[in-house]
């Protein structure tokens, strides 16, 4: 069996989504270990898939960037998912997958041709104060008067939701990479019904700074959820859409989501692209 596999997740087009490598039995890797194989990887994230610890759990994840460790994430959780299927995992439940992550438990189903995560309930929400507001909108290269509204939509990475005037205002943000230290923040903006044929509601960009690098995350599942959470609530977006994510960079993200039952569902394709033995 493959101990590695690099996994494209949120595209329907090879290689235009966002990678995850994903290592397999991992139990016996160190946290230095995993470390510095996420910085070598040099991903956003990279994953390690060990036996679980909760009896509720088919496996447990440990999720890393080039600069630590997260309780949960996106793309991780679709692509870790779609690597211990692919691997033979058989779910203990016929309902679907069950991964342990440092955020608890959460649900992974089919959805067709794709897979789908049960957004995890977000540990910070509600206004985010002046001063951050000013320094976000500042950091990201934004107009205020492009600035709709701003929320604290944090499941685990710290994410800031900032709400755009227009796609047109996200896709044209332009950070400042010196004044964003810290910053983990979203933009989105909503398209005009009926202005697009491809069925895509939102448009939406990543931002984050782990204090030392940053960069533009190309499709992030964490914050889309969070969005999701804060936004159709809200009435801003329907409790069925597509958002748009990568677009400035090259990429071509197509993130679903989907409100049954109060329950936001996220989801988006995933391909195993590459596939290695670990030494």
């Amino acid at each position: 069996m493959p101990a590695v596999r690099f996994v494209d997740v949120f595209s329907e087009s090879t290689c235009r989504g966002n990678a995850l490598a994903v290592f397999h039995d991992a139990d016996d890797l160190s946290d230095d270990e995993m470390a510095a194989v996420a910085r070598w990887t040099n991903l956003s994230e990279t994953t390690f898939l060990c036996a679980p610890t909760d009896p509720g759990a088919d496996y447990r994840v440990r999720i890393w960037t080039t600069g630590g460790e997260l309780p949960f994430a996106g793309h991780p959780t679709l692509g870790s998912a779609h690597a211990w299927l692919e691997a033979g995992g058989v779910p203990a439940s016929g309902e679907g997958v069950v991964q342990q992550c440092g955020a608890g438990l959460v649900e992974v189903r089919r959805d067709g041709s794709r897979l789908r995560f049960a957004a995890p309930p977000l540990t910070r929400s509600g206004p985010v104060d002046e001063a951050d507001a000013a320094r976000v909108t500042a950091a990201l290269g934004l107009d205020p008067a492009d600035v709709v509204d701003l929320a604290w939509v944090d499941n685990g990475p710290g994410w800031v939701g900032v709400l755009v005037r227009s796609p047109g205002a996200v896709l044209a943000a332009d950070p400042d990479p010196s004044a964003c230290s810290g910053v983990k923040a979203g933009l989105v903006a909503v398209y005009p019904p009926g202005s697009r044929d491809d069925g895509v509601a939102a448009e939406v960009r990543a931002f984050y700074s782990d204090g030392r690098d940053f960069a533009e995350d190309p499709v992030t599942g964490s914050l889309n959820a969070g969005l999701a959470q804060w936004l159709v609530p809200a009435g801003h977006l329907p409790e069925r859409y597509v958002a748009a994510q990568g677009t400035a960079i090259g990429r071509e993200g197509r993130v679903h989501v989907d409100v049954v039952d109060g329950v936001v569902w996220v989801g988006g394709a995933t391909r195993t692209v590459v596939t290695g033995e670990r030494p």
